[in-house]
C-alpha cells in the first residue's frame, strides 16, 4: 500500500471516527437530569467532534482531488480521533 492511499484511508476513519464522536457526545447532550453547565459541555464537545469530521472530510477531498496529501498529518488524525472516540465511548458507558 502506497502511502497516499494509507493517507486517504487514514483520513477516512478518522472522519469516522469522528462522526461517532459527534454522535456520542449529543446522545450524552441529550440525557435528561442534568444540569445546564454539563449540558453545554457536551454541546461545545459534539459540535467540535463535527467540526473536526468536517475538515478531515476536506483533507480528503485535497487529496483527491489534487493528489496533495501529509502522511503523518493522517497517521495523527487517525489516532487522535480513535482515542477520542474510545474515551467518550467509556463516558457514555460509565453514565448507563
Amino acid at each position: 500500500m502506497n502511502p497516499y492511499t494509507l493517507a486517504v484511508f487514514a483520513l477516512l476513519l478518522a472522519a469516522v471516527a469522528q462522526t461517532s464522536a459527534a454522535w456520542i457526545a449529543t446522545e450524552l447532550f441529550l440525557l435528561k437530569g442534568q444540569g445546564s453547565t454539563r449540558r453545554r459541555a457536551w454541546l461545545a464537545i459534539s459540535l467540535a467532534a463535527m467540526l473536526l469530521a468536517l475538515q478531515h472530510g476536506y483533507a480528503i477531498e485535497l487529496a483527491m482531488r489534487t493528489g496533495l496529501y501529509d502522511l503523518r498529518q493522517a497517521l495523527l488524525a487517525m489516532l487522535v480521533s480513535l482515542l477520542f472516540v474510545l474515551g467518550l465511548f467509556s463516558i457514555r458507558r460509565s453514565t448507563d
